[in-house]
């Protein structure tokens, strides 16, 4: 009993490797990530897949991507669901920490300027004061 039960953990262990070691994008995937800049807030990436590329499992913390060109792609996740996406240039979006899988299902190249965010997560904006009642 306590061999099968090995067993089934060194498999279990194995097909479960490449979604627990999922990387740093620019580590594990530099054909498609570099480097523009970095602090000690924010790390800035140049993003670019030719048409019809595909990434490997890798992770991000949070962060802001701005669109350089139009673009059709999949995101898969660690736990096999996919998300299909279609962007404008121009367009952005914020992601919150997550692995994934990104593929330009595009006929044209994809570029993308992605700023990760490290540390503390901002703080909401302060509402502002309430207005004193006018008089009439």
């Amino acid at each position: 009993m306590r061999v099968r039960l090995a067993i089934c953990a060194a498999v279990l262990c194995a097909c479960s490797a490449p979604i627990v070691s999922a990387q740093d994008a620019v580590k594990v995937d530099p054909k498609h990530y570099s480097v523009i800049t970095e602090n000690d807030q924010v790390r800035i990436l140049k993003v670019h897949y030719g048409p019809h590329e595909k990434s490997v499992m890798h992770s991000h913390p949070a962060t802001v991507a701005v669109f350089l060109t139009d673009a059709k792609g999949t995101f898969t996740f660690p736990d096999g669901k996919k998300q299909d996406f279609t962007v404008k240039a121009g367009d952005a979006q914020y992601s919150a920490a997550g692995t994934h899988l990104p593929e330009n299902t595009g006929d044209a190249g994809m570029d993308v300027i992605v700023t990760e965010l490290k540390g503390h997560t901002a703080k909401p904006a302060a509402k502002p004061a309430a207005k004193p009642a006018e008089k009439k």
